[in-house]
């Protein structure tokens, strides 16, 4: 069965959406998936399926989420493959020298070339961004926390789409989980 990654944005940083781990497994295990486990209290949940869509997936758990937990909560599914290809190809690799400040931020869309197009990367020194195929990979010299370019600054740019970001070494521990 193929292995995938769930990734709940927004989830445990504020009290009004909180999930406790134990829920989402047991959340999981419930919508019939298999060989279910976390990692961190942020929304990262592997499993693995006989389903073949991870959009699809995503819509099955959100739905559970607002029907069981009664979260409004946007989940983005990928396949093991497709992390282990967002790892291979990091384009900021050379840049980029402290993993826990190189963050990928997951879209539920294709980036909008377009929309992208429009960013001034002048504006945004020191931070420093590259395009993929549903990530955009972002380099944070100074930190995260005042970050310009983050989530929530992609999503304004793909209206209707959810971004949720994790860090260079959440991801890489998360892919050696999915093997």
């Amino acid at each position: 069965m193929p292995a995938y990654l769930a990734l709940l944005r927004g989830i445990n940083v504020s009290r009004n959406q909180r999930i406790a781990m134990a829920d989402l497994r047991s959340l999981l295990t419930g919508l019939g998936h298999d060989d279910v486990s976390t990692y961190l209290q942020s929304g990262n949940a592997l499993f693995s399926s006989r389903a073949k869509s991870p959009d699809t997936l995503a819509t099955q758990i959100e739905d559970a989420i607002r029907k069981e937990l009664g979260l409004t909560v946007r989940v983005l599914v990928r396949e093991a493959a497709d992390l282990h290809r967002v790892l291979d190809a990091n384009p900021l690799a050379d840049v980029a020298t402290d993993p826990s400040k190189l963050l990928v931020t997951f879209l539920s869309v294709p980036p909008d070339a377009a929309a992208l197009e429009t960013i001034d990367p002048a504006t945004y020194v020191p931070e420093v961004m590259a395009v993929g195929e549903r990530e955009i990979h972002v380099w944070y010299p100074d930190g995260v926390r005042k970050a310009k370019l983050n989530p929530p600054f992609f999503e304004k740019r793909h209206p209707g789409a959810a971004a949720t970001a994790r860090n260079w070494n959440t991801l890489t521990k998360l892919a050696s989980m999915l093997g």
